[in-house]
């Protein structure tokens, strides 16, 4: 039971990472769209650059979103376009080489997030580990049954507590899976980002 908690603890942790760095890069795309609206008339292609890349990467890491939103640009990445069209951007004044500085390492900064949330990564759970538990309590579940008495109470007892182990690795298997499945981040922080761009 004990490994099983572990198992538990270590999934939850991840997912909580992933849903924290998912709040994190809605803020940062916000505050980037403040700083590229501060910069003026000359930073409208990049807000929209920086729109399209919004979209892209919510149909991305939600599935059920691909149809939303409308078409995207190809091309319109918040890992290459949108730093590449922040550089291009040619300061008047020292208020904008400000805000382009700030504006690059927000990009910078949101590039990073994007390859953490959204490449292939590794399994937060130790499969071994999970398969090596699952055995274990089977093989006590089994011997339970055997030699506890046979009546209501005991099958009723039994049945509860299997239920209860196959609830526990359900739940690891779906925080493992953040994006996926019944138990998924929540798209409304990049949808809530999505709404205040342009404005």
């Amino acid at each position: 039971m004990a490994a099983l908690v572990l198992l538990i603890s270590s999934t939850k942790g991840a997912y909580d990472t992933e849903r924290a760095g998912v709040i994190q890069m809605s803020s940062k795309i916000i505050y980037l769209d403040r700083l590229l609206s501060s910069y003026g008339a000359d930073a409208a292609a990049t807000r929209e650059l920086l729109r399209q890349a919004t979209v892209g990467s919510i149909k991305r890491m939600w599935p059920a979103q691909k149809n939303a939103h409308g078409p995207v640009a190809p091309g319109a990445t918040l890992t290459e376009a949108l730093p590449r069209s922040i550089q291009q951007l040619t300061p008047q004044n020292d208020m904008q080489r400000s805000l382009k500085s700030l504006a690059v390492s927000i990009a910078s900064d949101l590039g990073q997030m994007r390859w953490l949330l959204f490449e292939p990564r590794e399994s937060s759970i130790s499969m071994p580990l999970l398969i090596v538990v699952t055995v274990w309590l089977a093989i006590i579940f089994a011997c339970s049954g055997l030699f506890a008495q046979f009546n209501g109470a005991v099958i009723v007892a039994l049945m509860l507590a299997a239920l209860s182990v196959a609830g526990a690795i359900f739940l690891i298997l779906e925080l493992d899976t953040p994006f996926d499945g019944l138990i998924q981040i929540s798209n409304e922080p990049m949808l809530s980002a999505l709404k205040h761009l342009g404005h």
